[in-house]
């Protein structure tokens, strides 16, 4: 038995000698040594993979003048027996441990190692509680009544008994605690697929208190995260843990977390969405939901938008669209189609299906506006594809496209709708993306029923609109749109007078330099687009990933007053902007720039979000986001953009910049470009660039090989474009299919001349090593 209780004044054994917990030390040996101590924390028992537990203690050596504490770990049945006999308070000698270095000394404060206790050899003595006191004898008829009395006692406390939470408020939040919340949804994220093996959700909340806070949620199964529709939702949440950091406050899921939402409309019912098979719900929690929807409305922090139907969508817009799913299609591996309809005809042509009549007549020109095509992509395909037919849908931060020529597998005869409106979802997690299944019993999904139903049964309409069919669209069938694609072909564009040598040559080959070879891609990374856009400074040389969008809006100011007063320089103006949440945007407008053609201004933004910051982009030219520092203009933290030209960002070198507000030139002839206004701003610009790693092969051999200075040639695209333009990032998407055929094998892959260039670089080892790097090469698609 690896852990014993002692009686009091008991020890280990002889044979062991007491080593104090400030003599300890890594790579030493301590066979014969025991520590002693007391318990004052003790963790929940945690179980691993399989029969395997951990648990996590914390003892404090009491009759040491140094009073030192250190962390415990316990695995197998020793963590078991310790959670079941070993209480707060007890003092414990444990022996046959091993000493580790702690990796929360510099959060706790505790001693530097941890001990460990795993495996057969390590025992803990339990001494200083006293015995048990032996049973006394009872009388049969005092027994029975004792145990009457214990049976009604116990019916009684099953039937009264009900778990009380106690719920604080966010503004009274403390870093570290594990608390239970209620707050209202003001920003949400669908989950996604983290890093690890586990969905992501992400919210925004706010309370009475006005203070907005951060919450992410990390769970392998989507059905253990928040059930969120609406921005407005109330959320209750048990067990999260609060942490700070740079001055912002996040929850985080822990051991034992629970979570329950409910709808945000004020009169609505309060019913509650979960999965748990079991949670308490009294009149308490319906009082709370109820206070927290009339606070929701009287601020206005329920909107009456984004989600409205098709009969009121406009070319060029955002929206959220709840609807009924009519089919889904596979396009490619990037792309999948649905069709859906909300009971209601957009007023602008759609994209009709294959099998919808091309007639001209008034009343097919209705039913064309019936039924709309969503076509959704990267990171949404695989949960479009787990959808079924006659589920009712909400689909977030959709976009209407008109004039889509060029879509994914169209046919010839589909050119004539060119100007016809298609809906778009776009990969990414950016402004709440994503697609979310209703319940029947939604409100939302009943006014759609209700409308559905409502529809006017004529009988030319309902014979043509029949959705059993619908699973043939207009699309050409999966299987053929990776066959055209395979007549792409490759140039060099280099000059170089080389000959062509096989990657077994070129690999065995010592010489640096460049080398032209014919080989196919077997192989390409990353999958996604977005994680192959980087950021590079061609000064240190540093190579970046793109801010997250989470990341950059949390350097944005969050809620009104956010930015202070401050006084704008002399040379500026200040005026005042009017902003969607009824508050004032502080913009301070620098000496005008003359040019040959136009006037260009350079704005200085202060108080506005990212969002509102990207909406103002697309009509002023140049936008640089301040800060209020010591009542003066700063610039913003550089891992956020330092400006802001249309639909572009631009980023600086947190290591090579001063960024500073500086006058800006006056010379007139000088072209109002980011690099003159970097340069103004002691900025030091990052270039966007495309890294991607390709595995080359031939009949030879394999060769790894990175695309990057020459991505732009490449893929005959602009990499800036690519940062903001839907069309390039296609292109890019589609010559990779073309070049490496989702689940084909390399045999169907075409044959590509490369140049390629050898250079020598140093290692993590210290040793150099040889990369390989495509150079000067073109890809030709098909017209």
């Amino acid at each position: 038995m690896p852990l014993c209780v002692m009686s009091e004044g008991a020890g280990p054994g002889a044979h062991l000698s007491r080593t104090h917990l400030c003599d300890l030390k890594m790579g030493a040996d301590y066979t014969d040594k025991y520590v002693k101590g007391k318990v004052s924390r003790k963790g929940p028992l945690v179980p691993l993979d399989g029969d395997r537990f951990i648990l996590k203690a914390v003892i404090e050596e009491e009759d040491s003048p140094l009073k030192s504490s250190i962390n415990v770990v316990l695995f197998g049945d020793l963590a078991k027996d310790f959670s079941l006999s070993v209480h707060l308070g007890d003092v414990i000698m444990a022996s046959g441990f091993c000493v580790a270095k702690s990796p929360t000394a510099h959060k706790d404060k505790l001693h530097a190692c941890n001990l460990q206790l795993s495996g057969e050899r390590p025992c803990i003595h339990v001494s200083g509680r006293p015995p048990s006191p032996p049973p006394q004898p009872k009388s049969p008829l005092v027994a029975e009544r004792r145990k009457r009395r214990s049976e009604v006692s116990a019916q009684v406390s099953r039937a009264t008994k009900t778990p009380k939470y106690t719920y604080v408020n966010l503004g009274d939040l403390k870093a570290e605690a594990v608390v239970n919340v209620y707050a209202v949804v003001v920003f949400f994220k669908q989950p996604f697929k983290s890093r690890g093996t586990d969905f992501c959700s992400t919210l925004k909340l706010t309370d009475q208190t006005d203070l907005k806070v951060s919450c992410n949620i990390f769970r392998a199964e989507l059905e253990d995260h928040p059930k969120i529709f609406n921005i407005g939702d109330i959320v209750r949440l048990h067990r999260v843990k609060v942490k700070f950091f740079s001055g912002s406050i996040t929850l985080l899921n822990t051991h034992g977390f629970s979570v329950v939402t409910f709808d945000g409309a004020v009169g609505g019912a309060v019913e509650p969405r979960t999965s748990s098979r079991s949670f308490h719900f009294d009149q308490r929690d319906q009082q709370t939901v109820q206070e927290l929807r009339s606070w929701a409305s009287s601020r206005s922090l329920i909107p009456a938008g984004p989600t409205i139907r098709l009969s009121a969508v406009q070319p060029r817009v955002y929206f959220d669209l709840t609807c009924q799913l009519l089919s889904s299609t596979l396009m490619d591996s990037t792309c999948t189609l649905l069709r859906v309809w909300d009971g209601t005809r957009c007023p602008h042509p759609l994209l009709r299906g294959r099998g919808e009549p091309s007639s001209s007549s008034s009343s097919s020109k209705e039913r064309q506006n019936l039924v709309a095509s969503v076509f959704v992509y990267d990171n949404h395909v695989e949960l479009a594809q787990q959808l079924k037919p006659g589920a009712f849908l909400r689909i977030y931060n959709l976009r209407a496209v008109q004039g889509a020529a060029k879509l994914p597998g169209q046919p010839s005869d589909q050119a004539e709708q060119a100007d016809h409106l298609t809906f778009h979802l776009h990969g990414g997690t950016a402004y709440g993306r994503g697609i979310r299944t209703l319940p029947e019993n939604d409100p939302d999904v009943q006014e759609v029923k209700r409308l559905i139903e409502a529809f006017p049964e004529e009988e030319d309409d309902l014979a043509d609109l029949n959705f059993s069919d619908m699973e043939e669209v207009w699309s050409t069938p999966p299987e053929s749109l990776g066959a055209a694609p395979l007549l792409c072909s490759s140039e060099r564009r280099c000059g170089h007078g080389v000959a062509v040598v096989s990657l077994a040559e070129l690999k065995q080959s010592d010489r640096c330099g460049t080398h032209h070879v014919r080989a196919r891609i077997r192989s390409y990374q990353p999958l996604r687009l977005h994680q192959a856009l980087k950021l590079y400074c061609c000064k240190c040389s540093d190579m970046l990933d793109v801010p997250d969008h989470q990341l950059v809006s949390g350097l944005f100011p969050e809620a009104p007053g956010g930015s202070g007063p401050c006084s704008p320089p002399a040379w500026a103006l200040s005026a005042q902007l009017p902003s969607e949440s009824s508050r004032a945007l502080t913009l301070h407008l620098s000496r005008r720039l003359m040019s040959q053609s136009k006037t260009k201004e350079l704005l200085f933004l202060q108080g506005s979000t990212l969002e509102e910051t990207h909406r103002l982009a697309s009509a002023f030219p140049n936008i640089v986001p301040v800060r209020s520092s010591e009542g003066q203009l700063a610039p913003l933290d550089l891992r956020a953009p330092f400006l802001f030209r249309g639909r572009r960002s631009y980023y600086g070198c947190g290591r090579c910049s001063q960024p500073e507000l500086r006058e800006p030139p006056a010379e007139q002839d000088q072209v109002m470009d980011e690099k003159l206004i970097a340069e103004a701003l002691g900025v030091q610009l990052l270039q966007v660039c495309l890294l991607m790693k390709m595995q080359l092969q031939d009949t030879t051999d394999t060769l790894d090989v990175f695309l990057w200075r020459d991505a732009d040639t490449f893929f005959g695209v602009s990499v800036e474009d690519v940062t903001a333009n839907q069309e390039a990032q296609d292109i890019v998407q589609r010559v990779m299919d073309s070049l490496c055929p989702a689940g084909g094998s390399v045999a169907s892959s075409p044959w590509l001349d490369v140049c390629v260039r050898s250079y020598r670089v140093k290692g993590d080892d210290g040793l150099n090593q040889t990369c390989y790097q495509i150079c000067q090469t073109a890809v030709t698609l098909p017209a």
